[in-house]
């Protein structure tokens, strides 16, 4: 069998809330999927989700080639656009096409890409993350009990502002989860909003409050001198990663031990996923992937020794992609359909809908970013 094509497909998911996060809020909550198809002349084709803007750059690496040697194809890939790089969006048609080759390899086998990974256990744990930020304190406890309701007992909450109201949240979540267990496990994501000095005050006056179990992206992704000086300072975690592309880029986070929970984007691929992975594990250290529409890599998650958790951040679906996974008990229960799991119905796809990165969204990093002194007034200002 041989790759002989692609297509790319746009449809959306309505999320029914608004979401975002500190940098910005997608008030309508519908959002965009781009949907990469890579065909093959065996009649097999391979679906793989995410922005892939660069797909005919990257896609001359993999033509012609069989679908089955997905780590290879991936290395040539990122061969391929050697002297330019690969961070980006040349990395995220790498990912798609990636996650496509997987597809195929597992639906060529006959079965979930679970089981072609090696994992034994279909059940992946998770957390509820549902991109809080742009709900008010009464929808906020709604949506929470929701995550409740599916038996979740760990939950993220988007913050970074208001240290006051960021406290608010996490005791209000933490409230809710405690149906389900009396030590809910509380994550605060911050997305590279403060600066290190801030972060030290800011934790601080966290960790008075509750057992905060990590802080995400308290920094610049790079900075890997300040995240260790953050991870020294306080008793919880320090969560980065997700805006990482390849493994070279975790290699300084490692060396100045400036990362607790290594955690990797969904949309950069499976191949990088369980690279990163066992990088950590070689350095003892947990693994989280961040969730992406459809969790496609919890197929992966299923099987690497180190991983604690999914981000999980909505259980329903993009129109027209059917998804053969349950979010309950907690986590997800993966399906046995071949690949994984994903159906695409091309009649129901809706076409472009609002871009993470459109005016206001959460892609466009806020002015004040790492400069407030104050959490209002004018210094707060955006």
């Amino acid at each position: 069998m041989k790759i002989t094509g692609y297509r790319s497909l746009t449809t959306t998911h309505d999320w029914g809330r608004p979401v975002g996060d500190v940098n910005g809020v997608i008030a309508s909550g519908v959002t965009e999927v781009p949907v990469l198809l890579i065909e093959t002349d065996g009649g097999l084709t391979g679906i793989g989700l995410g922005q892939h803007a660069d797909i005919a750059r990257v896609f001359p690496a993999v033509e012609g080639k069989d679908p089955r040697g997905v780590t290879a194809l991936y290395d040539s890939m990122l061969a391929h656009v050697f002297k330019s790089g690969h961070a980006g969006a040349t990395y995220g048609a790498i990912a798609a096409v990636d996650m496509a080759l997987w597809d195929l390899k597992a639906k060529m086998a006959g079965e979930p890409l679970w089981r072609t990974l090696g994992a034994l256990d279909r059940f992946v744990p998770g957390y509820a993350s549902g991109l809080c930020y742009g709900l008010d304190d009464d929808a906020f406890v709604d949506h929470y009990r929701g995550w409740a309701g599916r038996g979740f007992t760990s939950a993220k909450i988007k913050g970074g502002k208001d240290v006051a109201r960021d406290i608010d949240r996490l005791l209000a979540a933490r409230d809710v989860l405690s149906a389900n267990t009396s030590r809910p496990a509380m994550m605060l994501d911050v997305n590279e909003a403060w600066n290190a000095k801030q972060a030290v005050r800011h934790l601080a006056l966290i960790e008075e409050r509750l057992d905060l179990t990590w802080i995400e992206e308290p920094l610049r992704r790079w900075d890997a001198a300040g995240h260790a000086r953050i991870s020294r300072a306080c008793r919880a975690a320090v969560a980065t990663g997700e805006n990482l592309t390849g493994l070279d880029q975790f290699a300084p986070l490692f060396d100045a031990g400036a990362v607790d929970v290594v955690q990797t984007g969904s949309v950069w691929g499976i191949t990088h996923f369980m690279r990163v992975a066992m990088a950590a594990h070689s350095r003892d250290l947990p693994v989280s992937p961040v969730a992406y529409d459809c969790n496609p890599v919890a197929h992966a998650a299923a099987a690497m020794p180190n991983m604690i958790g999914i981000e999980i951040q909505d259980t329903n679906w993009p129109i027209g992609l059917q998804v053969d996974q349950q979010i309950v008990d907690g986590g997800i229960r993966l399906g046995d359909a071949p690949g994984l799991g994903i159906t695409v119905d091309e009649a129901a796809l809706t076409g472009a809908g609002e871009g993470w990165n459109a005016k206001g969204g959460p892609h466009k990093r806020a002015r004040q970013a790492g400069l407030r002194l104050v959490p209002d007034g004018p210094l707060a200002a955006e």
